[in-house]
């Protein structure tokens, strides 16, 4: 390359970084203004991702309100992020009620519902997740999976809707996972939820166009939280370990902070993991056969770790 095509091409490369630079700043700066003052509601706020989410949007100036079914926790949260203030905040509320009870979110809803008259943002948070064997887990087990993760946010999520469609805004999160995407092994409860998860929010989100209603999923990867300490396993136990996988994961502080910027820019659907658990994604859809041998190879090495 000569002296002129350098000269020519690197300035090229400098404004073309520039624009990119000033346009990722325009949008994170239009992200916290469509967040700044707006009611948000964040479910299992008290661990993992949720208080990190509490956390990120209270700094970007959102009025929160904090659900889980601790409220000890909760309560020492909102002192928590009120007492970091910086600037323009607001002192958060807190709903105490258990996902898990179908007959506390009428109630929880109409709380929530009173703490600002209204609710800009849902972020459907609270989950446990499962390890265990088909063929050794309990009916009861998939029952309790599949109301904490889908029907609790289900019936929280229509409890709010109809104030959102009245006031026609409002925006709903799903915190999915990579394994509402694709199944693996040993996660059969856990994926399930996950996927009926994924298919009512597109629904949702869909239905709910003409209202303005948005409507985003996000799917992490593993993220390094107590997620798997606090799994249920077959008999309904605890099963009390960190995974290898979910101690080699990301940070909820990271993830969290995508979080913000994918409601920020409003995106529908987010898939936030490394490059080999989306490639299963694509390679699940365009070549399954390949797909269902992969999983049936690491369901062999899992039983044999194990029994060895």
């Amino acid at each position: 390359m000569d002296l002129a095509s350098q000269t020519t091409i690197l300035p090229l490369l400098f404004g073309c970084l520039g624009i990119f630079s000033l346009f990722r700043l325009l949008q994170r700066i239009r992200s916290k203004a469509y967040l700044r003052n707006a009611v948000v509601v964040v479910t299992g706020a008290t661990s993992g991702l949720g208080r990190e989410c509490a956390k990120v949007f209270h700094a970007a100036g959102a009025k929160l309100v904090l659900c889980g079914r601790n409220v000890k926790a909760l309560e020492e949260l909102s002192r928590e992020l009120a007492g970091s203030s910086q600037g323009q905040t607001h002192q958060p509320f807190v709903v105490t009620f258990d996902l898990a009870d179908p007959g506390t979110i009428a109630a929880a809803a109409a709380e929530i519902l009173q703490c600002f008259g209204y609710v800009d943002v849902l972020i459907n948070n609270a989950g446990i997740s499962y390890r265990g064997t088909i063929s050794d887990t309990i009916v009861d087990v998939d029952r309790k999976v599949m109301e904490i993760n889908y029907f609790g946010p289900v019936a929280l999520t229509k409890a709010l809707l109809p104030s959102m469609v009245e006031r026609k805004q409002g925006h709903i999160v799903a915190i999915s996972s990579i394994q509402g995407k694709i199944s693996i092994p040993f996660r059969s409860a856990y994926s399930a939820s996950k996927h009926a998860t994924q298919a009512f929010f597109d629904c949702l989100r869909a239905e709910m166009e003409e209202a303005n209603i948005k409507v985003t999923v996000i799917s992490p990867g593993y993220i390094h939280t107590n997620l798997s300490v606090n799994a249920v396993t077959a008999d309904g136990s605890r099963y009390g370990a960190l995974d290898k996988n979910t101690a080699q994961g990301r940070s909820a502080a990271e993830v969290a902070q995508d979080v913000f910027d994918a409601v920020g820019k409003k995106k529908k659907d987010v898939l936030l993991t490394d490059f080999v658990p989306s490639m299963a994604v694509y390679i699940r859809t365009l070549a399954p056969g390949l797909f269902f041998r992969i999983m049936a190879s690491r369901a062999r090495k899992e039983r044999k770790s194990k029994s060895s």
